[in-house]
């Protein structure tokens, strides 16, 4: 929800999984379903932007997203946090979230946190900034004539 609302997509999002074995699965399907719906939604990638990026505060984490549609995929993802899990939450699957996300859209996509104590806030803002850097990347840009590349396809 919180991704969908920061990155003002019309999106809903409904995973039946295996959490009495862990959350694994269920978040990295999540991502790839995720990636996957974007890259259809795109298509050829005509006069989008292709490009963005943001920088989301969450109380004293600073969080930053930058990514491009490139269609090729690599994920950065700089984020230091002191503790393990976040509830039931296992906060290393935040950026195997992202990695998948990342390689089933074809996009480069890196994400760091310039500064932060809370693990919360910090994965909050990551997620913020990167929704917001996705919808600036996706919007419609009238000067882009076909695709925002010199060879002519992304």
């Amino acid at each position: 929800e919180l991704f969908a609302r920061h990155g003002l997509f019309d999106l809903e999002v409904e995973c039946l999984g295996d959490l009495d074995v862990d959350d694994h699965h269920s978040v990295e399907d999540v991502a790839i379903c995720l990636g996957q719906s974007l890259g259809r939604a795109l298509g050829e990638k005509k006069g989008i932007a292709r490009y963005g990026m943001s920088v989301v505060p969450m109380d004293e984490a600073l969080c930053r997203a930058v990514i491009d549609l490139s269609g090729r995929f690599y994920l950065v993802y700089e984020v230091e946090t002191r503790r393990h899990n976040i509830g039931n939450f296992s906060v290393e699957l935040a950026e195997h979230f992202w990695r998948s996300f990342a390689d089933a859209a074809r996009c480069n996509l890196h994400i760091d946190c310039l500064r932060g104590r809370n693990t919360h806030h910090i994965l909050e803002g990551t997620f913020k900034a990167t929704a917001r850097a996705l919808r600036q990347a996706t919007e419609l840009d009238p000067r882009v004539e076909g695709v925002l590349s010199t060879k002519g396809v992304l």
